[in-house]
Parts: structure tokens; C-alpha cells; sequence
């Protein structure tokens, strides 16, 4: 606090003086006030304070009384001096006001100091006044720095310390988000203006972790890069059909720092999409720019979109949880299969999250569900068993009339799958359509078409585009596409059909305007009044070929 008043207490000693009439006790006062006697020269100032007696000379003894009481820790005597002058028309107003806000500061009333710190003019006066403002809030809560960020943003010393509050937390509320990038100068202007004729498109993803070297040392077989394979082919098709497109690509490193300085990229303000990044840290503070942005945020993978429910500019390219349970529901209903449900589910959040909506939304439409278990490769046969699929049974002896299965873990598929080639059961299996790419199942094989496979943005295996895409993915990579490949080369395809400079570029507008979208490598879209892909199809196996249950 002293380094802040103790230039202009030497500025005041050497040029105010009174060559006649300065009293000696007030001289005196001085000399203990630069020598730092505080508190002998406070009663010695006071002295002085009588406006009518000593005229102007009151106005500086009132104002270095403050000073003294601020380096004696007695900042409401320094508060009740300071504010007899800080009013006042006179020379040294705006360095009272400063003086003033010190003595604020010291008491913890910082809201009274920031006051009177809005009304100083002087430039040099106002710097001291935003230096002493950065020192005194730079450790104070974010809740009270983000609840006044409107009123006190003018100063820049607030603004820093709110910047650096924020900047040292690990978790930020989408308040504190938002003030951290409006102070960012990322606010944004008008929703998706069109800035140019070409489709900008910015991936963030977690490559590396931090301290690897580069993007070139990830493995090929990791999920993220697989993701970048489709999605680096799809932009070269759309620059091969004459299509303006750029794509620019960060690695997050998993580092949230990183993560912020890569947000203040001119590129990332620029862009008219954002794809990724993956974890939920990260997804949080990128979504939270992308609302201050007012820039499309697209999570490649996830199913998990509660965090997204208030947002407008975010969006899962899969579905939600919600979505799937609606789609089995509204799927159950149709069949008629009967009313009696089994369902396990592995210990991932989505599917732990999917088995108890499920067992909600079932139980509220008239079904009965026999059981609802967490299931590991351990026990599922039990679970199996329990509902009556055993060897030597049939459908007729059976306690469920469905079962529903919710893992993408080969681990649980794999015995599942072994029990029902050895069983005569023909009881519907709902399960995800991960099991499609099991390399140990043939579908085909079981006596009973029993399973029955949940979309969550399935590939369409037979489609020409998807032909197509796989041969020229091999071509160029060797290798036919994964199914994240599959996922990135659709993401982009979905993007580049729902922005182009004859559609414009605004996404939710574009999306609200088609309730159904085919895809080109997958079975199709309905973000219609959604931030999710609401179309969840349940697929049977038929003659080799997925088709949709009706």
C-alpha cells in the first residue's frame, strides 16, 4: 500500500511551501511524515484542518493526515480526513481521491474505493489509482470481481485483476466464463455475420499431452487422430468439388493454459465453427467462448449434453442421452413385443445415465421393468441368466420380453454374444450399434435375428457414399476408415451442408429450417429445435443389410 503515496508525498514536500508563513508545527508535521513518524505527525496535521483559520493550508494538512493515518493502519481516520478534501475544487482533488481509495482499500471497503477512483481526470493520477486497483483485487473472490466487472470495467487495473482471478482457477462457473471473454475482446458482433465467402473451420483437439512434442508424434491408432483422418479427407473433397473452405488445427496438449492462450488466436475468433475439443474441462471453457462468440461449437463424440441445455451456440454432432432413450422408447412402443424390459448397463457415465432414463421413461409409458443392473464382463452372464436366457430354454419360458443392453465394451459383448449362439432364445437384444464392428460377432449366424441395434449416427455400411469413402480413404491412407474416421468425414459433410455462402452461415437458423437430413456416409440427421442429433433410428439385421425397425 505505502509504495502507492509515497510519491506524491515527496512531490508535495518538495513543491508545496509556504516561504513566509508555514508554522513550525506544521513543518514539523511534515518532517515526522517523511521520516515515517506516523503517529506523531497525525496530531500535529490535525491542527491545521481549520479551513477558516488557515485557508488552503487545511486542505493539505487534511490531506497528509490521511497519508500519515494510512502508514499508522488507521485508515477510518485517513477516510474521514481525505473526505473533507477529495470533494473539493481545488489543485490536488483527484490526488485526494486517489489517497482516498488507498484508505478504502486498507478498511476492505472496495466497492467505496473503486467510487472514487471513477472520479479522478488526471491521467497520471489514474494509472496510480489502476496500479493500486490491480494490487489490492488481484486476490480478491471472482464472484465479487465478475458481479461488478459492468460497473468498474472502465478501469484497467480491475479488468486486470479480474483477468488474473479467473486465469488462476481451475473451474469456472459460464458467468465467470463469459465475463473472462468479454474481457478477452471475443464478445463478438452480429450472429454469424458473413465476413467472407469461405467456410472457416477450426479443430481443437487433445493430439498430445502437455510437454510432447508435436502433433506428428501421435499414434495413428488413437482415437483423436482417426477423428482428424476423416475429417482432414472431408475438407480435401470439398476443395477437390470447387467448395472455399480452410481448416486450421490446434492441439489443446490437455492443458487448460494452453487451452485459453490458443482461444485468444485471432484465427479462433475468425472462425465460423469450431469442432472439439474432447474432455469435459476443456469442452466446458470452449463452449463457454463459443457462447461469447456467438460461434457453432460442435463436440465430435459425446452423447453427454446436459452441460449444453442453455447454450445456443453449442452442439453434440451424436445423439443425447435424452435423444437415445426417446428413440428406444418410441421403438418399444411400435414393436409391441410386449411390456416386460431387462435392462443392463456397463459403468460408463452414458450408459449408466441412459439405464436409469430408460427405466423412467419406460415405467411412465405403461412397461414393466423386471431389472435394471450394472453389468461387467463378469457378471453379465448372470444377468442373462436371470432374466431366463439359459441353454435348453426357450422364448416362452423367458421373464422379460426384451432386454436391453447399454455398453460399447467388447469385454460384455463378447460372452453375451457366445451365450446366445448357444441358446434357442429368440428374445429381442436392444444393444448400441458398436457391437456392428465386433470382430467376433456374425449376426448373420444366429438362428434368431434376436439383435437389434440403437443408433448413435450408425454408419451406412451399403450406401455408394460410404463405398466410395472407403476406397478413397485406402487409397490415400492405406487402411479403410475407423469408425471415428467415419464420424469426422460426416461431421463435415453435416456442416458443409448446413453452411455455405448461398445459405449463410447461421447454423441454428439452417438446422431449424429441416426436420430430416440424409447423411452421406451415415443414416442421417434431425437437429430441428435441438443441439443434438435427434433421429434414432433402432436397426434390424436383415438379408446382411442394417434397415430401421418401423
Amino acid at each position: 500500500m505505502r509504495k502507492y503515496f509515497l510519491l506524491l508525498s515527496a512531490f508535495f514536500l518538495i513543491t508545496f511551501s509556504f516561504a513566509q508563513n508555514v508554522p513550525a508545527d506544521y513543518q514539523k508535521a511534515q518532517s515526522f511524515l517523511a521520516s515515517k513518524n506516523y503517529w506523531e505527525a497525525m496530531p500535529l496535521f490535525r491542527e491545521f484542518l481549520d479551513s477558516d483559520k488557515y485557508g488552503n493550508l487545511s486542505n493539505y494538512a487534511a490531506y497528509h493526515l490521511g497519508e500519515a493515518a494510512i502508514g499508522a493502519n488507521q485508515p477510518a481516520q485517513a477516510i474521514t480526513a481525505l473526505q473533507t478534501v477529495s470533494n473539493k475544487v481545488w489543485t490536488k482533488a483527484d490526488e485526494s481521491k486517489y489517497m482516498l481509495a488507498l484508505a478504502y482499500f486498507q478498511n476492505q471497503q472496495n466497492i467505496e474505493a473503486l467510487k472514487a477512483i471513477k472520479g479522478i481526470k488526471k491521467d497520471n493520477v489514474k494509472k496510480m489509482a489502476e496500479n493500486a486497483s490491480f494490487e489490492n483485487l488481484k486476490k480478491t473472490s471472482a464472484s465479487f470481481l465478475v458481479a461488478n466487472l459492468q460497473e468498474f470495467k472502465e478501469n484497467k487495473g480491475y479488468t486486470a485483476a479480474v483477468k488474473a482471478v479467473l486465469e488462476s482457477q481451475t473451474i469456472l462457473s459460464a458467468t465467470e466464463r463469459a465475463a473472462y471473454y468479454e474481457l478477452q475482446g471475443n464478445a463478438g458482433g452480429g450472429v454469424n455475420e458473413v465476413k467472407d465467402m469461405v467456410m472457416d473451420i477450426v479443430v481443437i483437439l487433445p493430439f498430445t499431452t502437455s510437454g510432447s512434442a508435436s502433433i506428428s508424434s501421435v499414434e495413428p491408432s488413437s482415437f483423436v487422430f482417426e477423428l482428424y483422418q476423416g475429417i482432414d479427407f472431408a475438407i480435401q473433397r470439398l476443395k477437390e468439388e470447387g467448395k472455399q473452405v480452410t481448416l486450421h488445427t490446434f492441439d489443446s496438449k490437455r492443458d487448460l493454459d494452453r487451452l485459453r492462450e490458443l482461444l485468444n488466436d485471432p484465427v479462433v475468433a475468425k472462425a465460423d465453427a469450431i469442432i472439439g475439443p474432447i474432455y469435459p474441462d476443456e469442452v466446458d471453457l470452449v463452449s463457454s467462448f463459443a457462447e461469447t462468440a456467438k460461434i457453432p461449437l460442435i463436440h465430435p463424440l459425446s452423447n453427454l449434453g446436459e452441460r449444453f441445455e442453455n447454450t445456443q451456440y453449442s452442439y453434440l454432432f451424436r445423439p443425447s442421452v435424452q435423444s437415445i432413450a426417446d428413440g428406444v422408447v418410441e421403438t418399444l412402443q411400435n414393436q409391441n413385443w410386449g411390456r416386460k424390459v431387462a435392462i443392463g448397463y456397463s459403468g460408463s457415465s452414458r450408459d449408466e445415465r441412459l439405464g436409469m432414463l430408460l427405466n423412467e421413461k419406460l415405467t411412465a409409458k405403461g412397461f414393466s421393468v423386471i431389472e435394471t443392473q450394472q453389468v461387467n464382463p463378469r457378471n453379465v452372464i448372470d444377468f442373462l441368466q436371470k432374466q431366463g436366457v439359459r441353454a435348453g430354454m426357450d422364448s416362452a419360458e423367458l421373464d422379460v420380453d426384451q432386454i436391453i443392453l447399454l455398453t460399447d465394451d467388447p469385454t460384455i459383448a463378447q460372452p453375451t454374444f457366445g451365450l446366445m449362439e448357444s441358446v434357442t432364445a429368440s428374445v429381442p437384444f436392444l444393444v448400441m450399434d458398436s457391437w456392428l464392428g465386433f470382430n467376433f460377432a456374425n449376426f448373420e449366424m444366429l438362428e434368431y435375428p434376436n439383435f437389434h441395434f440403437i443408433s448413435n449416427n450408425t454408419p451406412k455400411f451399403n450406401a455408394d457414399g460410404m463405398q466410395q469413402f472407403k476406397d478413397n480413404f485406402f487409397t490415400k491412407n492405406l487402411n479403410y476408415p475407423s469408425l471415428n474416421a467415419v464420424l469426422g468425414r460426416e461431421l463435415i459433410y453435416w456442416l458443409s451442408t448446413n453452411m455455405s455462402p448461398s445459405k449463410g452461415f447461421d447454423l441454428r437458423r439452417n438446422l431449424d429450417q429441416s426436420v430430416f437430413q440424409v447423411g452421406k456416409v451415415t443414416w442421417g440427421f434431425n437437429f430441428q429445435n435441438s443441439n443434438n442429433n435427434k433421429y434414432v433410428p433402432v436397426f434390424k439385421m436383415e438379408a446382411g443389410e442394417l434397415k430401421p425397425l418401423q
